[in-house]
């Protein structure tokens, strides 16, 4: 053991996982002086899934609880240097979501539902979009949903400022140190066990996206996450392409794009290969899949079947059966809080996150926004969430 001070004992709060979730949770206990805060990750900072996000940063959702922890979050990007104290950096882009022609009902009711929670959202026809987007093709498209406020922003880069400005505000930060069993006793959690001893605490988080199911398993309770492999493109703009257009969720095509800064291009897919183990999956994405993909994508833009592709990254989804978050305490394990499940939604809402799992923690439930729907009980329970207008892709 090395000296009490680099491995603390005991803590008062335990965060497993030093991604965007763990960062954030720690960052908004640190803010309310919530005691001993122990943030521990198994390798750095957002090397996980943070890492590899493509950071959509949008609104458009289709359950009410996760479009106001979307706009609180955008709240936050958009004002990152008084709320974090680093400057940041969230690319206002715009968004639209495009939707297949059958669900353009079901879009407008959304959109409505939105702007009533206060999304500065609106519904723009075939033509507006054209207008705004000359590169795209959409002579199929209806309506489309435009946020002009939203865009993307950089997954390590949160998970670095949320870290670093918990670290000054008092919270310890052990990087290389692997959780490998929850002490759990009595119905309680106890603590942690990791590669470097334990840490005793009454209050433990796992914020451990794709490796939660075995962590939790070990300690009596399956949680129904699978793991999905994704990957995106990182394309140079095509000769005459518009720089820095709007990020697009696109249901015909089944892809999901964005621009990356001034001369770039990210395209990504809706689904994968189920079942990778997230300490074992390939770090070179595969030529024919991305192929695959971007073939898609310029379908909706033409110009992208002669953009050069510069780069592919991979990474894994940690999904659920309803492909909505996992968020509050395990039943029989009192003190013993899950955060994980976000199914390649997380980063987006990840400063809400932080936020509402802190007044869990202190406060006993969500107050900013009532997350009693994401319970991790909810499966066992048959209560999965269902959006009153979803659509078939959500």
């Amino acid at each position: 053991m090395s000296n009490g001070n680099s491995h603390p004992k005991t803590a008062d709060i335990v965060i497993i996982g030093a991604g965007v979730m763990g960062a954030s949770i720690a960052f908004h206990l640190a803010r309310r002086q919530a005691g001993n805060i122990v943030v521990i990750d198994k390798d750095h900072v957002g090397h996980g899934a943070s890492g590899r996000s493509s950071a959509l940063i949008r609104m458009h959702y289709s359950f009410p609880p996760e479009v106001q922890l979307a706009l609180v979050s955008l709240h936050m990007f958009q004002h990152w240097r008084e709320v974090v104290g680093e400057p940041g950096d969230f690319r206002k882009t715009g968004f639209v979501r495009i939707v297949h022609p059958n669900e353009s009902e079901r879009l407008k009711l959304n959109v409505e539902m939105q702007r009533k929670l206060g999304v500065n959202v609106k519904l723009i026809s075939r033509d507006e979009l054209k207008e705004m987007e000359p590169d795209w093709a959409v002579d199929e498209v209806e309506l489309a949903a435009y946020e002009p406020d939203s865009g993307y922003g950089d997954g390590a880069g949160v998970a670095n400022d949320f870290l670093s400005r918990a670290r000054d505000l008092g919270a310890t930060y052990l990087p290389k140190t692997p959780a490998t069993a929850l002490r759990v006793e009595s119905g309680r959690v106890r603590g942690v066990v990791t590669d470097h001893g334990e840490i005793a605490a009454p209050l433990v988080v796992a914020a451990t996206g794709p490796w939660t199911r075995p962590l939790v398993a070990r300690a009596g309770y399956d949680l129904p996450i699978e793991n999905e492999y994704h990957q995106v493109a990182i394309l140079k703009n095509a000769p005459g392409m518009k720089a820095g257009g709007c990020a697009c969720i696109d249901s015909v095509t089944a892809t999901y794009f964005r621009s990356d800064g001034q001369d770039k291009f990210l395209v990504g897919d809706f689904s994968g290969q189920r079942g990778v183990d997230p300490d074992n999956f390939p770090q070179r994405a595969s030529d024919d899949l991305l192929e695959e993909t971007i073939e898609r994508a310029s379908r909706r833009v033409p110009k992208l079947e002669n953009a050069e592709v510069m780069r592919g990254v991979t990474g894994v989804y940690d999904l659920t059966p309803d492909s909505r978050p996992i968020l509050g305490e395990i039943p029989g394990m009192d003190g013993l809080f899950v955060c994980a499940g976000f199914s390649g939604m997380g980063f987006k809402i990840s400063p809400a996150i932080g936020l509402v799992m802190s007044e869990l923690l202190l406060d006993g439930r969500g107050k900013t926004v009532d997350i009693s729907a994401f319970r991790p009980s909810r499966f066992a329970d048959g209560r999965l969430i269902k959006a009153e207008y979803e659509y078939k892709d959500d």
